[in-house]
């Protein structure tokens, strides 16, 4: 059986891919958390209802998005961008401060800009450069979009995190390449983005210690290695079966951020080598599919909209299970649906929304193609709506 014939369509596979990603995760953060938060919080299941209260607000956010056309956004994306730099100018002043970095805000609930500022990036990025690539437009990096993306960046650099920061900038420049950036910017900007990453790295000492640690974590595995470490062992524990749900001995004070950073270390564990394959073919369909959807899309800003969305999820993803498996270094970015954070699930939430609403009308579209002419006979108006319908089954 063919892929394709899976689904009704791409973005209905987008939605059952996302859902199901949603409920590996939501049983792994409750495996994960329910020590710490029986600990620390006197309930086990408070991390847990925690990321159901955001799963509801995002849920709704990806509905309401994914009805809207998404030409529209662009009429509120200056509002957006001075939201977005107020709030994480305020984290500067009024922020929750936890191990060093101080990213969140207590608005009655705690709320990381930072997390916005990629959904913010990318959607000035899209809709500036979309009309561009349709009117077949000379595309330049020196430009308002790259240049917000910037800004924002470094704010977040500043909190300090390196790895939100990172991809803010990053999801921006790829929508560059992909718009069709001039081979020369390109290599100008590979030149760039390598003298800024070791800059970057050795600014800090805490990064560059970081980058030691991730060469040879073994050396340091009772300070600033110990995470990666304790991260191996959980994931070489798990064998091929895994240990069995709930059963994983990491969560138990053993591994630090066990259901944030760190969540894939624990699925790993508890649901073996099956487990982490699972999720990986699920976020591969999850980027198939999108990029099905970005292929089929009206104009270019549905193009990058979808791209986009494609990359934060899936780019985040590929980020943190090098960042556990070590083959990164340590930079703080949570696993997209398996991690705990709220603000992170709201965000991904969101953008599984931009893409379906793009899906939803590359399919108007189509339909609008394969609609029969007024004087058609009936048998031809009958076999038209038969090919509408199995349109997406066959590629």
């Amino acid at each position: 059986m063919k892929l394709s014939q899976l689904w009704r369509s791409n973005a209905e596979a987008v939605i059952c891919i996302s859902m199901l990603l949603f409920m590996i995760g939501t049983v792994n953060i409750f495996s994960a958390s329910f020590v710490e938060a029986g600990q620390q919080m006197g309930d086990g299941y408070y991390y847990l209802k925690r990321h159901l209260i955001s799963f509801s607000i995002g849920i709704m956010a990806m509905l309401i998005i994914s009805r809207i056309d998404y030409h529209r956004f662009n009429r509120f994306l200056f509002p957006f961008v001075l939201l977005t730099v107020g709030l994480l100018i305020a984290v500067h002043f009024i922020g929750i401060e936890v191990n060093g970095a101080r990213r969140w805000l207590n608005i009655g609930f705690q709320f990381q800009p930072s997390e916005l500022a990629k959904l913010t990036g990318l959607m000035i990025t899209a809709g500036f450069l979309g009309p561009l690539i349709d009117r077949k437009r000379r595309i330049s990096l020196l430009s308002t979009p790259f240049y917000i993306a910037a800004i924002l960046g470094m704010i977040v650099l500043k909190q300090p995190d390196m790895g939100t920061a990172v991809i803010i900038v990053g999801i921006s420049l790829m929508l560059y390449i992909i718009a069709g950036l001039p081979k020369q910017q390109l290599l100008t900007l590979v030149g760039g983005g390598i003298a800024l990453f070791i800059y970057a790295t050795f600014a800090a000492s805490y990064r560059a210690e970081r980058i030691a640690a991730w060469i040879n974590p073994w050396d340091y595995q009772l300070g600033i290695g110990y995470q990666t470490v304790q991260g191996l062992l959980a994931i070489g524990s798990g064998g091929f079966w895994g240990t069995g749900l709930g059963m994983g001995s990491s969560k138990f004070n053993y591994l630090p951020e066990a259901h944030t950073d760190f969540a894939f270390a624990v699925l790993c564990q508890e649901m073996g080598f099956v487990g982490a394959l699972g999720v990986l073919c699920l976020m591969g369909l999850l980027a198939y599919y999108g990029v099905r959807i970005a292929l089929k899309a009206p104009d270019g800003l549905g193009k990058l909209l979808t791209m986009g969305s494609i990359f934060l999820i899936v780019g985040q993803a590929i980020i943190n299970i090098s960042m556990v498996s070590s083959i990164f270094p340590v930079v703080g970015v949570p696993l997209p649906f398996i991690s705990f954070g709220g603000t992170s699930l709201i965000v991904n939430l969101m953008a599984i929304g931009l893409i379906l609403n793009v899906g939803r009308q590359a399919d108007d579209a189509v339909l609008q193609d394969t609609a029969p002419e007024p004087d058609a006979s009936r048998s031809t108006r009958l076999k038209l709506a038969r090919q509408a319908r199995n349109l997406n089954r066959v590629k």
